[in-house]
């Protein structure tokens, strides 16, 4: 593609390429950025659907504690969710909150996460299909990420994955305090979580750095 090629051109490629053949992770992430919302299923583009306020809400109050948090006490990157993190040849997704430990951060790259992240967080809101959601599980069971948060804002839980071996313990919480293994020392109470309003986000992040519960 020449630096000329105009966004109509552009366009009819990403077409041309997904009506020919699959693309691999890696033409994926050189045709589309942070401004599409897309992600990549077995060679094939998908769109992600719009998300709703709720999960807006949810999403920006959870990745400031994390990110606050992280950054405070120097534990690695956290990305939202317009970084790809490749499954496969063929698959990428994008989580929405992702957490790579210091020691793992060359797998963050300009194009996207190339490894297995340390923490991966979804959340599921009204209108999100559970087979979706399922697949996208099963992907980050495939690549043996360590944590795995499943927020389900419609029955009000979290389910908590957590790598044992070779296996997957499962922990369904509704209420009490959510302790991540990868990110030392940070927690938080389930009942914050679906708040309504949700609890100011700097007195939140100022708690959890001071409180030890």
């Amino acid at each position: 593609m020449s630096r000329t090629t105009t966004l109509h051109e552009v366009r009819e490629e990403r077409t041309l390429l997904l009506t020919t053949r699959p693309l691999t992770f890696d033409e994926f992430v050189q045709l589309f950025g942070e401004d599409d919302d897309v992600e990549l299923v077995d060679g094939v583009v998908v769109q992600r659907m719009a998300a709703k306020d709720i999960h807006e809400d949810l999403f920006r109050w959870l990745l400031f504690l994390l990110v606050g948090y992280t950054e405070t006490k120097s534990l690695g990157i956290v990305r939202g969710s317009r970084t790809p993190v490749k499954i496969t040849e063929y698959r990428g997704r994008l989580p929405d909150i992702v957490f790579v430990r210091s020691e793992n951060t060359h797998i963050v790259q300009e194009d996207g996460i190339f490894g297995t992240p340390d923490l991966v967080v979804e959340i599921w809101s009204v209108g999100d299909r559970p087979s979706e959601m399922l697949a996208k599980e099963a992907d980050y069971r495939s690549i043996k990420v360590p944590e795995i948060w499943l927020i389900d804002q419609v029955k009000g839980q979290v389910r908590v994955l957590r790598r044992r071996g070779e296996r997957y313990e499962e922990q369904v919480m509704r209420r009490g305090i959510l302790r991540s293994e990868v990110i030392e020392g940070f927690w938080l109470r389930v009942d914050w979580i679906f708040k309504k309003p949700l609890p100011n986000v700097l007195e939140t992040l100022q708690k959890i750095l001071r409180v030890k519960p």
